[in-house]
């Protein structure tokens, strides 16, 4: 009776931009060939067809990718469509299967055969590559969001150093420099030069109708008596400098209000409930559901919480045995559940109001028995995986506790 591995012809395909790198093996390691294909749909049938050369008798194709959801997700979903098995093959596999073998040099033709090589050892272990469009949009919605994100933090800090050679003191007047206020003062006076005949009045007029309302008087007279004289040769391309950089800031702002509502949408089209929790907002919670993916792949918390790298791992060896903490798994989604943690267990000012009284007194609970912070919110880390997935599993609202003052602290 043949063992299963006999039965299927591995391929490793290296995926790229232009071009996809595919090699063959048996089931007994031995190469069997090797194609270079475009990465472009209508070459793919083609490629199915060379293949056929190369495959074994009686056999199936197996195929194994390390990227299938960039350059690769199109050839996963036209071999899906063909009704050919593919496995995703992780990239840390392939490098520790080149190192394994003490190859020194990096190609294709190796990282294909190496991917091969994987989906032979780990055969029955890999996860099947599943194309689902639904989160594949959803990712790339959270991934444009960064993006902007990303671009608009480095505006900030390059409009700050403009502006700190015309306002040293600019903070004294708003504290941040993205603000409504703030954009619009420096967009009309990109340099004190430029208040040069304004009136207490008029600044007032203008700071009243940009804060709608929220300044007026007294910090116009802030400003302009604390102005000090800046003029530099040819201020007037500095100046427009300070105005292309708000220009851009408030480009981005208004590319993330629109991103933020159609991830809004999305998130309706999943019937997705991780926003009933304080604290996860829509883009936190499409974030998170888009690195979780479909929650079927986790038939435990447990499953989930090592994927997040929430989970201890565990040395042990004759008497020892020792945990230490995950440093691998999906760093982004531990990220999101830190941050759901710190959110959770802090109190809102200036009144020291609960956010969640449960994960409050938890958190308090875990710091009394002797854990650090950074213990202890992995303490609360953890139960808000199990509640996480319970909520998408189930697709269960959170029932928040109500929130208290620590002042008015209830009794138990």
């Amino acid at each position: 009776m043949k063992h299963k591995k006999m039965c299927y012809t591995y391929v490793g395909i290296d995926s790229h931009k232009d071009t996809h790198t595919a090699v063959f093996l048996d089931c007994f390691y031995e190469k069997l060939g090797e194609i270079v294909f475009d990465n472009r749909p209508s070459k793919f049938g083609k490629f199915l067809s060379d293949a056929e050369r190369l495959k074994m008798d009686s056999t199936d194709f197996l195929f194994g990718l390390e990227d299938t959801a960039v350059y690769g997700r199109s050839l996963v979903k036209f071999f899906s469509e063909q009704e050919h098995p593919v496995k995703h093959v992780n990239a840390f596999l392939v490098a520790k299967e080149r190192k394994n073998l003490s190859i020194t040099q990096k190609n294709d033709s190796i990282d294909a055969e190496c991917a091969a090589r994987v989906l032979l050892n780990r055969f029955g272990t890999l996860p099947d590559a599943v194309p689902r469009d639904r989160f594949w949009i959803l990712r790339t919605l959270v991934t444009r969001r960064a993006c902007v994100v990303r671009s608009n933090t480095g505006l900030k800090y390059h409009l700050h150093g403009l502006l700190t050679a015309h306002y040293p003191n600019y903070r004294d007047y708003f504290r941040f420099i993205d603000g409504q206020t703030a954009l619009a003062f420096f967009m009309r006076y990109p340099s004190p030069t430029t208040l040069n005949g304004v009136t207490v009045e008029d600044l007032t007029d203008f700071l009243f109708e940009a804060s709608d309302g929220k300044f007026g008087e007294p910090k116009a007279q802030q400003i302009l008596g604390s102005l000090e004289s800046t003029a530099v040769e040819l201020q007037e391309i500095r100046d427009l400098s300070v105005q292309s950089a708000i220009r851009q800031i408030q480009f981005n702002m208004q590319e993330l209000k629109q991103l933020e509502k159609t991830l809004e949408q999305v998130l309706t089209g999943f019937n997705c409930t991780l926003t009933s929790m304080n604290g996860l907002d829509v883009v936190s919670a499409s974030q998170m559901l888009s690195c979780i993916g479909d929650i079927g792949r986790f038939p435990t918390p447990a499953k989930l919480a090592q994927y997040a790298g929430i989970a201890p791992v565990t040395y042990a060896s004759g008497k020892k045995d020792l945990q230490y903490a995950n440093k691998r798994g999906n760093r982004e989604l531990n990220s999101v559940f830190f941050t759901l943690a710190v959110r959770v267990t802090m109190t809102i000012t200036p009144k020291n109001k609960v956010a969640n009284p449960f994960f409050y007194e938890y958190y308090h609970r875990k710091l009394s028995e002797g854990k650090t912070k950074r213990q202890a919110l992995k303490c609360v880390q953890r139960r808000l995986v199990n509640i996480v997935w319970t909520m998408l599993t189930n697709n269960e609202d959170y029932v928040n506790p109500p929130m208290y003052y620590l002042s008015e602290k209830p009794k138990a």
